[in-house]
């Protein structure tokens, strides 16, 4: 009778060789790098900048006029204070709106053209994955207003946050550094959450011809292995995105696409090439 069962010893062996195998298939090898690499990174993305500026510049100037007309619109229509958490968030979707400047990078890496039109349709041969992956940060950046808009009310009440009431909360208000640490807290478990599914994700995506569920395995895998190079190059996109962000977003015209560049010298880091 024990033969007929269907746990028998070699039959479990079976299993357990067919899961492992499954899962090295599903997270492709990682490498393990030095904690200075970001900086190599960046260096990497300055030079592809300057190579590209022009193509690199004209994708810059449009996140940076579109991060401007929604702070415009916000500020009209009296919800500036949603600009705070939006911007806060914003690592949630840059992932996806680096798309651009993987695609050039990896151009000037492999030595073709480089034409506006084929870059600002990079995504296409990969649509339908690109299009999931930018649906999960999607969905990140929904959780995170909605969290914040909760933690807001449940330190300061209901009523709107409007801009005026929000800067009296946050600064004139015994609840304002309770408020912003365990908006910094549970905000951080959000972003380390998203950072690590779409670190190497996207450019994965665009580069292989892979699944969804194989790219985010491969990024949280990369991460896991780097983390500590990961908690500094993370600090790093942090710096450069706030210091666009306070040029008046401005500064985004430039610090986006060396973000974006040296994201895709990461990605060419960590994840070995097929």
């Amino acid at each position: 009778m024990s033969e007929m069962s269907g746990n028998t010893p070699a039959s479990s062996e079976a299993t357990g060789i067919a899961r492992q195998e499954t899962e090295v298939v599903l997270a492709r090898p990682v490498r393990v790098i030095d904690v200075e690499r970001p900086w190599v990174w960046l260096q990497l993305g300055w030079r592809d900048f300057v190579a590209a500026r022009s193509i690199s510049l004209t994708f810059g100037l449009i996140i940076s006029v579109a991060s401007l007309i929604l702070i415009s619109l916000l500020w009209q229509v009296d919800l500036l204070a949603y600009a705070l958490p939006l911007a806060a968030g914003f690592m949630f979707l840059a992932p996806a709106v680096g798309i651009c400047f993987y695609d050039i990078s990896r151009r000037l890496e492999r030595k073709e053209p480089l034409h506006i039109e084929t870059v600002a349709l990079a995504w296409k041969p990969h649509i339908s994955q690109i299009a999931f992956m930018g649906l999960v940060m999607v969905l990140f950046q929904l959780a995170w207003i909605r969290l914040a808009t909760l933690i807001f009310a449940l330190f300061f009440g209901s009523q709107a946050a409007s801009w005026d009431r929000f800067v009296t909360a946050l600064f004139f208000s015994t609840d304002g550094i309770p408020f912003l640490i365990v908006g910094t807290i549970l905000g951080g478990v959000l972003a380390a959450l998203s950072f690590a599914i779409s670190v190497t994700a996207f450019p994965m995506l665009l580069d292989r011809d892979v699944g969804a569920a194989a790219a985010i395995a491969t990024s949280v895998h990369a991460t896991m292995k780097n983390w500590r190079v990961m908690i500094g190059w993370a600090a790093l996109i942090v710096l450069f995105t706030a210091a666009g962000l306070v040029t008046g977003c401005i500064g985004l015209a430039v610090t986006m696409p060396l973000i974006g560049h040296a994201s895709w010298h990461a990605y060419r880091d960590m994840v070995a090439h097929d």
